[in-house]
């Protein structure tokens, strides 16, 4: 098994091909409670954008360290891609699902870690 945090990173990269916005990992690692150790969080501006982030991760984690998710949800709308990677889940939001749902704020007493849009 691969360690989460190569997962993490690769999943970012896939996130930044395609210049994914607002990047942020929430390490859970420290909560009992947690569902998960990491929430990889990002928005796109519109359903196409979202669309492609998603694949982008998918494709990019799976040729650069062979994972694949275990599934992934929300293709249909494209307004909030999930996508499960086992102890890492994979949020691809537009931005006003991002705002309604405020994941990250939920997990506020988590480490929280924003990652700089590339250009």
């Amino acid at each position: 098994m691969k360690e989460n945090e190569q997962i993490v990173a690769k999943i970012v990269e896939g996130i930044q091909e395609r210049k994914g916005k607002n990047i942020v990992v929430v390490n859970l690692n420290k909560l009992h409670e947690a569902p998960c150790s990491y929430f990889v969080i990002c928005e796109g501006d519109s359903n196409i954008h979202v669309n492609a982030i998603a694949l982008s991760v998918k494709d990019w984690v799976r040729e650069q360290i062979k994972v694949k998710p275990y599934a992934i949800d929300g293709f249909e709308n494209k307004e909030w891609i999930a996508m499960d990677y086992g102890q890492i889940i994979v949020h691809v939001f537009q931005r006003p699902a991002r705002a309604f749902y405020d994941i990250e704020h939920l997990w506020a007493d988590a480490g929280i870690k924003k990652i700089i849009d590339v250009l």
